[in-house]
């Protein structure tokens, strides 16, 4: 890559006097644009040397790649006369003059709290799923699983009470996740949590049964009767009630001496929060979130079919937007309510959403002959049929638009169905084709009808459309002649885990430049330690001044990129140290540095370690070899060679 010349062309393409500021992380140039309407976006989308473009915060980001990005970046700087400003100082500079948006505020504020309980209410909601497929009658014969084969009665009820445990105790993880999010000691927070649903307590479910019966009871507190009512499957006093402890602790915290501070502040934010929630705060969220929940599935019925049609229509556009984060919280209320309400409706119509821009972006695959949108296409594709659209929709389907709205199309037409057929789900789970699981079995039929709808509809729209009317960027990478010669055959080569922790999918990772797999295939790590090890043997190629990132190019030719955290160039090494510099010849598991992920963490950042093959396309394939938990040292990453009867085919992706 001859690093001026890219400068020259962005610089080109952006607008010298389009530009305000500049700076770089480890993989891309992050810009603030007076007006993006003036950018060449085709001449970067054709650049060879530009993996990619999207915005973000304000801010224009193109994707260059490790070791080359520093410096374009220089020869922009030189070129352009701006000043050299920290990513962090780019974010001021794009936010101001900028008013907050409380709407995406509030979306933000939901997601940071709800997006960490997915896991385990998905995991909940699928174990739902699956005592509803041990215990429904009429769906493997008149009776029962349980009913048939007594033997399995005892598993069905462990999955029933594994299932049930997420749900019967939210507060808890809601009091620890929304506290720590408003600034406050997340165990407190899940120590409110818990008195809310102590067993002592009338439970939540049957709190207005209990009342209207007059069984209630009640503790006699300076006068007044609270009630002792516990709070199980309760969302909104449990927010509420995370925040007013929150704010009690900052402030105690602050006008309280150190030592005293140690000892009091817990108790007394504690005592105060706990008065509050069971004499005022509780009684009265519980009356708004009933309200709420009550509304929502009014707003249902009422809407019927013709509102699941428009939902499902603009889901997708939704989630362009961001504001589906928001979503969780809603959908959680009325899981935990499901007597009331009769489940989900959002998850199906999400399923029929997902399922659409999958097919549409498939009908690219058959439509392009660009190999690297074809690429980009299959696996996003499929991505997208179970539940995981970024890359689908940013990656291709809102690039050439025409396939995002047919989807959106296809979407909508299906919700109609769901609509008409009722379809509601009675657990969380990957909104997609596999998202019957988490329907009750009841629901099976109706929901694959309109899965086969949305696709079918989706995918044969963006190709009639594609074939007859679109204009498809077919052109394709110039083949280099003298450089096939010098496309690196290597050995078969295996790349290790640089940290300990639990693998994931690259495809998962909250970083859609990542997740889409534009700088590389590879994998993902949630690191459990704070070590940092040599993933194999090789030259360091890159080692920023913020710790954050490393770069090796292994004695057989392959370059890994090892980036601990999300935007955690931002801050500017604090939590970070580093063994080497770049030139530096090391060995697999040499010490590379440490971050400290606890403090990352608690400083707002997600510490997800990536390992990206970042000349992912001089291999024939790169592969995930090992799953769950890992070790620093064992094997992650397969790279398989390219033979000679590819090498001409792979010089064109």
């Amino acid at each position: 890559m001859n690093h001026e010349q890219v400068a020259d062309r962005v610089i080109k393409y952006v607008g010298k006097d389009n530009l305000i500021a500049a700076a770089h992380c480890a993989t891309r140039l992050r810009l603030v644009i007076k007006d993006t309407s003036k950018i060449d976006q085709v001449g970067l989308d054709n650049d060879d040397d530009v993996k990619g473009t999207f915005s973000i915060d304000g801010q224009y980001q193109i994707i260059i790649g490790p070791g080359d990005v520093d410096k374009v970046y220089n020869f922009l700087i030189q070129k352009t006369g701006l000043k050299e400003v920290t990513p962090d100082d780019l974010k001021n500079i794009a936010s101001s003059g900028k008013r907050t948006n409380p709407v995406m505020a509030l979306v933000k504020l939901l997601s940071d709290i709800f997006v960490p309980l997915i896991p385990a209410l998905v995991a909940g909601g699928l174990l739902m799923a699956i005592n509803n497929l041990l215990t429904s009658p009429d769906l493997f014969g008149p009776l029962s699983v349980v009913q048939m084969y007594p033997g399995v009665k005892g598993v069905s009820e462990l999955i029933n009470l594994l299932a049930s445990a997420p749900f019967t105790f939210m507060p808890v993880l809601i009091g620890y996740s929304a506290t720590k999010r408003f600034g406050g000691n997340p165990y407190l927070g899940a120590a409110i949590g818990m008195a809310m649903v102590m067993p002592s307590l009338v439970s939540g479910y049957d709190v207005a049964n209990v009342t209207a019966a007059g069984k209630m009871t009640y503790w006699n507190i300076f006068g007044l009767n609270v009630a002792q009512a516990g709070y199980q499957g309760q969302v909104l006093p449990v927010l509420a009630v995370s925040w007013i402890l929150a704010t009690i602790e900052k402030w105690l915290h602050k006008h309280m001496p150190a030592t005293p501070d140690f000892i009091f502040t817990p108790l007394i934010a504690v005592i105060v929060t706990g008065l509050l929630t069971f004499i005022g705060v509780g009684p009265i969220m519980r009356i708004v979130s009933d309200g709420l929940t009550n509304g929502i599935v009014w707003l249902y019925n009422t809407a019927g079919f013709i509102g699941t049609g428009l939902f499902g229509t603009f889901y997708s556009a939704i989630v362009v937007t961001g504001l589906h984060q928001s979503f969780p919280a809603v959908e959680t209320q009325l899981l935990t309510n499901i007597a009331k309400t009769g489940g989900d409706f959002i998850f199906p119509i999400a399923s029929m959403a997902n399922a659409a821009q999958g097919a549409a972006c498939l009908a690219v695959l058959f439509i392009t002959k660009n190999e690297k949108q074809k690429g980009l296409a299959s696996s996003a594709g499929v991505s997208a049929l179970l539940g995981i659209t970024e890359p689908a929709i940013f990656g291709v389907n809102l690039k050439l638009r025409y396939p995002f709205y047919s989807a959106m199309i296809a979407s909508g037409i299906a919700s109609i169905f769901i609509g008409i057929f009722h379809v509601l789900s009675s657990a969380l789970g990957a909104a997609g084709i596999i998202g019957f699981i988490s329907l009750p079995p009841k629901n099976y039929l109706p929901f694959f009808i309109s899965i086969i709808i949305s696709m079918v509809i989706s995918f044969s729209l963006t190709y009639v459309y594609g074939k007859k009317f679109a204009k498809v960027e077919d052109k394709e990478s110039p083949v280099d002649t003298e450089n096939n010669a010098n496309l690196i055959a290597v050995a078969d080569e295996v790349v290790a885990a640089p940290v300990a922790g639990k693998l994931q999918s690259l495809s998962s990772v909250n970083d859609q430049v990542f997740s889409a797999e534009i700088m590389g295939k590879g994998a993902a790590i949630i690191p459990s330690d704070n070590n940092v090890y040599a993933p194999a043997s090789g030259t360091v190629t890159v080692a920023y001044a913020t710790k954050h990132a490393y770069g090796i190019k292994t004695a057989d030719g392959a370059e890994i990129l090892i980036h601990l955290g999300i935007d955690t160039v931002d801050l500017k090494g604090e939590f970070f140290t580093s063994n080497v510099k770049q030139g530096d010849n090391i060995k697999k598991g040499d010490l590379l540095g440490t971050f400290d992920i606890e403090k990352i963490a608690d400083a707002g950042y997600d510490t997800t370690v990536m390992i990206v093959i970042t000349n992912t396309m001089s291999y024939g394939a790169v592969e995930e070899i090992k799953a769950n938990d890992i070790n620093h040292g064992d094997n992650i990453i397969a790279l398989t060679q390219l033979t000679a009867d590819y090498s001409s085919a792979a010089a064109n992706i």
